[in-house]
């Protein structure tokens, strides 16, 4: 399995793609992080790639693994992401 590109190694390959200097490259995706961010609650769709939704989560009994003992876990807001469904063809073929 291939290693995960560093943030420096992604945005040379789209400073290169896009004939952008690095330093705006690295501005761009830093511009896009900052709007998904701002945004995710009200939903932060990347057209083609997927969607940042908030979903919020019921109580629930849990299990504590170590002592087995029943607990409560309360009800709390998490942020998801859903992928796109071309970009499950792309990555799945």
């Amino acid at each position: 399995m291939a290693k995960a590109k560093t943030k420096s190694q992604i945005v040379s390959e789209l400073a290169e793609k896009m004939g952008l200097t690095k330093k705006q490259a690295a501005a761009t995706i830093e511009c896009l992080v900052s709007m998904a961010y701002k945004y995710a609650k009200d939903g932060f769709t990347i057209p083609g790639l997927g969607k940042l939704v908030l979903v919020k989560r019921g109580p629930r009994k849990g299990r504590n693994p170590k002592t087995g003992e029943v607990i409560n876990i309360p009800a709390k807001k998490v942020v998801k992401f859903r992928v796109a469904k071309a970009a499950k063809e792309a990555i799945l073929s």
